[in-house]
């Protein structure tokens, strides 16, 4: 069975030969630390496992060019429209039609980016523009609404461009919007100014068959996620998540099949010892496996404070106990 039949056949509640293995990414300066604890030169960690491909195309979202000064009025968005054009060539990847043309004989899942999520849309790069998208929330939320409104229109549009060309096995909605207390603005709130200005997007999905749809996410938002199901999300992908109230064995008692899992193994727990990896993994992963549409991995980019012991012991435990 190839990757991408692996994907599909998990995603769908079917029975695959096994659960893919993704990799978790690291930067190089792991690798570095990595080999002054007696990683050889010649060895390559991503050779040394079974790891499924998975490629992921993001276009191009930003604002171009971009706004030198955000909107602060409805009447002063139409600028914001201006620099948000759909039809902009340079939106997709380079040598667009030559990827497209390989991608039909490709034997590994292609995910598509769809959405950079609340405050990216907003234009939140620093603390000031937070601040003063927060207080938009409260003192103008018809002007958010009509922000995400153009944002999400605009991202269904770059999505239908590539839909029509490719065919992608899951598309991708980034959304960092907690931090580990829980969300920074309310369910209700995210449900009116976020989640209805994605319904454009999510109507292309539809149309095209996307069949699954990813949050992926970062810290606790637990109390998002039942207006998240609600609005069509069928997966998540939760990173650096505080696991009492992210635990995945919870979330799935509570929203069953509604709600594919991708991730869940704590990645604290490869920062400690052995004994504490084993107890992670073996807690987590065979009861999730049993039930189907989980993908097991890691919740975080793997940093060079993990040990290359620690490292290795998790993936040979992981592959035992996912081969059964």
């Amino acid at each position: 069975m190839d990757s991408r039949e692996r994907f599909r056949k998990t995603m769908g509640y079917g029975r695959p030969d096994r659960v893919p293995y993704f990799h978790e990414g690291m930067e190089e300066d792991v690798i570095q630390e990595w080999r002054r604890q007696g990683l050889s030169s010649g060895e390559d960690v991503y050779e040394m496992f079974h790891f499924d491909r998975r490629e992921e195309i993001e276009p191009d979202l930003e604002a171009l060019p971009g706004l030198r000064r955000w909107p602060s009025t409805i009447s002063d968005l139409h600028r914001l429209g201006g620099a948000l054009d759909p039809d902009e060539r340079s939106r997709l990847p380079k040598r667009w039609n030559s990827l497209v043309s390989k991608w039909r004989t490709r034997n590994h899942p292609l995910f598509l980016r769809v959405h950079r999520g609340f405050f990216l849309s907003m234009g939140v790069e620093g603390w000031k523009r937070f601040t003063e998208v927060m207080l938009l929330t409260l003192r103008d939320p018809e002007f958010v609404r009509e922000a995400m409104r153009i944002q999400g229109e605009f991202s269904a549009r770059i999505a239908e461009r590539a839909l029509k060309d490719a065919e992608f096995d899951a598309a991708v909605f980034t959304e960092p919007i907690a931090e580990n207390r829980g969300p920074l603005i309310s369910p209700k709130m995210y449900e009116d100014l976020v989640l209805k200005s994605y319904e454009p997007v999510l109507a292309v999905l539809r149309r095209y068959r996307v069949n699954t749809v990813i949050l992926l996410t970062f810290a606790n938002i637990r109390s998002l996620l039942p207006s998240i199901v609600k609005w069509g999300f069928n997966c998540l992908w939760a990173c650096e998540a505080p696991q009492k109230e992210m635990d995945y064995r919870v979330l799935r008692r509570e929203f069953g099949r509604d709600l594919r899992l991708i991730g869940g193994i704590d990645l604290d727990a490869l920062r400690l010892d052995k004994e504490s990896i084993k107890r992670e993994v073996y807690e987590k992963v065979p009861p999730l496996l049993v039930e189907g549409g989980f993908i097991p991995l890691a919740d975080g980019r793997v940093r060079k404070d993990i040990p290359l012991e620690n490292y290795l012991y998790y993936r040979r435990l992981f592959e035992e106990v996912t081969r059964g």
